[in-house]
């Protein structure tokens, strides 16, 4: 689920877009393939659900909505970001394991 990389720390997650609020509801999937579930308010038009992400994924951390990046699964609902700025530790201590 979270991997440290040079660029920072990767993150797999696995989302749930029309949700009724933005949420993590728990792990999906197990060992190295497990994801961060995370339920999104917005809908999976035109990139909103992963705007939404990233934003609550900033928030949630507490960095800069640029600090943190979609690298893999724009139209899919297992995706990877990038946080950058952010380290392992900082990350598993703000996310469920």
């Amino acid at each position: 689920m979270l991997r440290s990389t040079s660029e920072g720390v990767t993150l797999a997650v696995r989302a749930q877009p029309g949700a009724k609020k933005t949420a993590i509801t728990g792990i999906y999937g197990e060992g190295a393939a497990a994801q961060l579930k995370i339920a999104v308010k917005a809908p999976p038009l035109e990139g909103r659900a992963n705007q939404a992400l990233i934003a609550f994924l900033a928030e949630t951390l507490g960095v800069a909505k640029n600090a943190v990046e979609l690298k893999t699964g724009e139209l899919s609902r297992s995706k990877v970001f990038l946080l950058r700025g952010v380290t392992l530790e900082r990350a598993e201590s703000v996310l469920p394991k």
